[in-house]
C-alpha cells in the first residue's frame, strides 16, 4: 500500500505540474484578453462618466455653499472700463496723428521756402556771372574791333 500511495503521490505531483503549466498559460491568455478591455473601460469612464460626476459634485457644492453668489456687476464694470479706455486711446491716437500731419506740413513748407530761397540765390549768381561774361565779351569785341581798324589803317 505504501508503494501504491507513492505512485499516486507521484502522479498527483505530475498532474499538479501540468495543471500549473496550463494555468500559467491560461492566466497569460486571460491577461492578454482583459488588458485592452480594462483600458477601454478606463477611457470610457474618463470621457463619459467622470465629467458627469464632476458636474454633479460641483452642483452639489454650489447648493450647499453658505457664501452668497458673486455679483454679475463686476464683469459689466470691467467691460465698460475697457470700452472707455479704448475710446480714450483712439482719441489720443487721432490727436497725435493730426499733430504729426501738421508737423509734416510745416516741415514741407519750410523746406519749399528754403529751396525757393536757394533757387533765387543761385539764379542771382548765374545772372551776375552771365552779365560779367557779356561785359567781358563786349570788351574783347571792342578790343578786337579796334585792333582790326588799326591793322586796316596800316595796310597799303
Amino acid at each position: 500500500m505504501a508503494s501504491h500511495a507513492r505512485e499516486m503521490a507521484d502522479q498527483a505531483r505530475d498532474v499538479a505540474g501540468q495543471a500549473r503549466d496550463v494555468a500559467s498559460e491560461k492566466i497569460i491568455v486571460a491577461r492578454g484578453w482583459a488588458a485592452p478591455r480594462l483600458d477601454a473601460a478606463a477611457h470610457s469612464f474618463e470621457e463619459q462618466l467622470a465629467p458627469k460626476i464632476s458636474a454633479a459634485l460641483s452642483q452639489a457644492a454650489a447648493r450647499i455653499d453658505p457664501a452668497p453668489a458673486k455679483s454679475r456687476k463686476s464683469p459689466m464694470i470691467l467691460l465698460f472700463a475697457g470700452v472707455a479706455i479704448a475710446a480714450v486711446g483712439y482719441v489720443l491716437y487721432r490727436r497725435n496723428a493730426d499733430q504729426w500731419a501738421d508737423t509734416l506740413k510745416e516741415s514741407a513748407s519750410d523746406a519749399s521756402q528754403w529751396v525757393g530761397q536757394k533757387t533765387e540765390a543761385v539764379a542771382g549768381k548765374v545772372s551776375g556771372a552771365a552779365d560779367d561774361a557779356a561785359t567781358k565779351a563786349d570788351e574783347i569785341s571792342s578790343k578786337t574791333d579796334s585792333g582790326a581798324e588799326h591793322v586796316s589803317k596800316n595796310l597799303p
